[in-house]
């Protein structure tokens, strides 16, 4: 699918972001429009009324929006206004910090993760999580591969070897690392380690992949290679990704969220968002007037 163009860069005007009222509302969705009303996509990912608080501090203000099953959703928006704690929130890896709550509601395929009962080994199996550095384990690559795996339970060589082949597969790293995967990961390159990270979440069979700025640490080359995955990956998974780099939203997601001061100030298809965004706040960021 070829998305809309950002508008032309502009030398940013660096200031503080516009205030924003406490806990506003969000506006209505308009997701439907955004598709095909004959083809209606199921949701993989949900937000209702979502509040994160860390300790005395209001992170995330009633956060409510979809995300279709097998499409990229790309959440932008300046520093510290909450894009990588809704990220962490939906695999709850915040509950790992000292004073955190929440109220609200976040769904997975319709299932609550905040609900009493919920198992959240096997919601970080379903929602995987790829973090902004490349993070191997000081193991060989084989090894990095297998660990999720060793956890669930699976010994036999034969399973292991072809479930480490079918993630190396996935994500475009096997013909490059096929001879040596007796060999530490930590040779590798920077790109080369962020999809053997990748790889590893993909290896337990997620119905999820999240991204917090997979591609901010790489050089370009590695970063169009990061680019190229994710396109072909959405076949198969739903993803979030966030990121900083306005032509990076533009060239791999479907939808666009944006983040100010915690709260989601619009939420549409991407080449609507890029194009003829419905919030002032939103055109100001994207053509660089804050931020």
């Amino acid at each position: 699918m070829t998305l809309g163009t950002p508008p032309e860069e502009t030398t940013p005007v660096r200031g503080p972001a516009p205030a924003l009222p406490p806990t506003p509302r969000p506006p209505a969705e308009t997701l439907a429009a955004a598709r095909p009303q004959d083809t209606p996509a199921r949701i993989g990912l949900a937000a209702d009324g979502f509040e994160l608080f860390y300790g005395a501090h209001h992170a995330l203000k009633h956060i409510s929006f979809t995300v279709p099953e097998h499409s990229v959703t790309a959440i932008i928006g300046p520093s510290g206004c909450g894009k990588s704690t809704l990220l962490r929130s939906f695999n709850r890896m915040n509950d790992l910090i000292p004073g955190v709550r929440t109220s609200g509601r976040l769904a997975v395929a319709g299932v609550d993760v905040y609900a009493p009962g919920v198992d959240v080994v096997d919601l970080r199996r379903r929602v995987g999580l790829v973090f902004q550095r490349p993070n191997p384990f000081p193991k060989s690559i084989f090894d990095n591969v297998a660990f999720g795996l060793r956890l669930l339970g699976i010994r036999d060589k034969a399973e292991l070897g072809g479930r480490i082949e079918a993630s190396l597969r996935r994500a475009a790293l096997w013909d490059e690392v096929k001879d040596r995967l007796d060999r530490s990961a930590l040779a590798l390159s920077g790109g080369q380690q962020q999809r053997l990270c990748i790889a590893r979440s993909l290896a337990v069979e997620p119905d999820v992949l999240l991204m917090d700025e997979p591609a901010s640490a790489l050089d370009p080359t590695a970063t169009a290679r990061i680019e190229e995955l994710i396109l072909e990956l959405k076949h198969r998974y739903t993803l979030v990704v966030v990121t900083h780099n306005m032509q990076q939203a533009a060239r791999i997601s479907d939808f666009t969220a944006f983040m100010l001061q915690g709260v989601l100030v619009e939420h549409d298809g991407t080449r609507k968002v890029f194009t003829s965004p419905r919030e002032k706040l939103t055109e100001d960021y994207i053509t660089g007037r804050f931020g």
